[in-house]
């Protein structure tokens, strides 16, 4: 899959921008604060119905603008062009179209474009709680198992049905109750498979790109925890109704998941080195690429938004001719040092293409 072009209108701080964009590298330099990162979150936009970064909707119109507008062309591997335009008013639910047919569910485009993004903000998934590596989880497998979101978008709504009851300071319908611990147990054994198969699968792979980026001698693994290893998990929702009516929500479940980041047998949070914490991410990430292109049989797209900083020139050099591999498709990279990057991507001798950021506007360099 290929980004041709891309057309932006009132997105955080770019009011307008149109690019045509290399198919192979694409390089966004710039000081902090310009609009580099914004340029990726809008790819990214397109391809998951929502930004990396926000919330809400609302966070990503330009201040001032109460509308947005993206548009994306796409080529495939079979090069049939595909035209992706995402349209937000304030207030209003987004608009989503391929080819000009707009969705009816958003949850149908996930998975059209495979994308895989690194970014700073992903060291918070080695500092940050289980829920931001459950989202690494269901961001990877959703992009080729739609069966995996689906059950995980029905068990989330009768999770929340099942808190909202369990608040109420009064008797409990039990067998309401019992209704949505056999929603959830159904829905939530067909995550727990599929989160066990990837985890098991993926982690050979991720060792493997981990040493191919100079780390060897490390052992890195990730550890899948959940509630399912240890029994039937409507047996375990039944067994917990007094507990979890005290509480005021649901004790066990797939939303309890983990996935444990481990260096050497132990929890990378407390024993890697920031240098290794990188190492890991980065590896993380490119395996994640590199399976998501086996599973789904298509190229994602990868953004890498300032991953450079504090590297040296070697390790700089090491990662972009990684990327410009035949193994990879087409990358987005952004980064404040011009010169480096310039020479190492120069080297490639790949196609490629430089822009000049500068308050929320891109020129070709």
């Amino acid at each position: 899959m290929l980004l041709k072009s891309l057309s932006i209108l009132n997105y955080r701080n770019i009011e307008q921008a149109d690019l045509l964009l290399s198919p192979k590298l694409n390089c966004f330099v710039g000081s902090n604060g310009v609009g580099k990162t914004n340029l990726l979150d809008a790819i990214y936009y397109l391809s998951f119905c929502r930004s990396a970064f926000s919330q809400t909707n609302q966070q990503v119109l330009r201040h001032g603008a109460d509308w947005m507008v993206l548009q994306g062309i796409y080529l495939t591997a079979d090069q049939e062009e595909l035209n992706i335009h995402c349209g937000l008013r304030a207030g209003r639910r987004k608009s989503f179209k391929k080819n000009g047919k707009e969705y009816q569910k958003l949850a149908e485009h996930i998975g059209l474009i495979p994308l895989v993004m690194l970014s700073p903000q992903d060291a918070e998934l080695i500092l940050g709680g289980g829920d931001v590596r459950r989202r690494l989880m269901d961001m990877v497998i959703s992009q080729y198992a739609p069966e995996y979101l689906h059950s995980l978008m029905r068990y989330n709504q009768a999770l929340q049905q099942r808190n909202s009851l369990l608040k109420v300071d009064a008797p409990i319908d039990d067998a309401l109750l019992t209704a949505y611990d056999e929603q959830m147990a159904a829905a939530g054994q067909v995550v727990y498979q599929y989160r066990q198969e990837f985890v098991a699968s993926f982690v050979p792979l991720f060792s493997q790109v981990y040493a191919a980026l100079g780390a060897d001698g490390e052992s890195v693994t990730l550890n899948y925890r959940s509630h399912c290893h240890d029994g039937d998990l409507l047996t375990m929702l039944r067994s917990h109704h007094e507990k979890d009516h005290i509480v005021g929500y649901t004790l066990k479940g797939i939303h309890r998941d983990d996935l444990e980041m481990q260096l050497g047998g132990y929890p990378l949070r407390y024993e890697g080195s920031q240098g290794q914490s990188k190492t890991f991410l980065t590896a993380l990430k490119f395996a994640q690429y590199t399976y998501l292109k086996q599973r789904s049989g298509r190229s994602p797209l990868l953004l890498l938004d300032d991953i450079f900083d504090k590297l040296d020139d070697e390790r700089v050099s090491r990662i972009v001719r990684l990327v410009a591999s035949e193994d990879y498709g087409q990358i987005f990279i952004t980064s404040t040092s011009n010169d480096v990057l310039r020479s190492v991507v120069a080297q490639t001798g790949k196609d490629y293409q430089f822009f000049n950021v500068k308050d929320g506007k891109y020129e070709t360099r």
